[in-house]
């Protein structure tokens, strides 16, 4: 009996790249701002590349914190969706091209709130968050950002999210 070949690993991650970009390229606040997302393995980092719409303080100059909000809240949602396609994804419940077809639903903000730690300076940022708990229902994030050296943050934030019922579950 023949065995199946494996698929060449260029191929799975393409395909995974192809999820990734489906979850966030349909949405046009995050085309607007330019965020873009670096997978390695599981593992997501965002980038904010800087514009000049996106300073607030021009005296500075210094990132607006709105945007920089904003950059934090869309960084805690696509890591919190992907954590869990990735898990799906992963244990084989999932095929990757269904995403694409389909992207899930995203979670919805409960609350959300920022520590601006120092200015955003007129540069490219980089986020990565970490789910503290995700359940069914309600799932909690934390969310670092940096420009120039991962140590030195800017920004962090914790945000509580309404979890999407998941596929064939009933919407309340």
């Amino acid at each position: 009996m023949m065995r199946e070949r494996p698929e060449p690993v260029q191929v799975i991650k393409q395909r995974r790249d192809a999820a990734l970009t489906s979850l966030w390229s349909g949405v046009p606040y995050i085309q607007y701002l330019g965020i873009r997302f670096d997978r390695r393995g599981d593992e997501l980092t965002a980038i904010l590349p800087f514009d000049e719409k996106l300073i607030g303080n021009p005296t500075l100059p210094a990132l607006h914190g709105g945007a920089i909000a904003a950059f934090l809240e869309v960084v805690a949602i696509i890591e919190l969706s992907w954590s869990t396609l990735w898990e799906e994804m992963e244990a084989g419940r999932l095929d990757p091209a269904t995403i694409t077809a389909t992207p899930p639903r995203l979670p919805k903000t409960i609350d959300f709130t920022v520590d601006y730690l120092r200015s955003g300076l007129p540069r490219d940022a980089y986020a990565r968050a970490r789910v503290n708990r995700s359940g069914r229902r309600y799932a909690s994030v934390h969310v670092e950002a940096w420009q120039d050296n991962r140590a030195r943050l800017f920004a962090q934030a914790t945000g509580h999210f309404l979890m999407p019922p998941a596929p064939g579950e009933p919407a309340e």
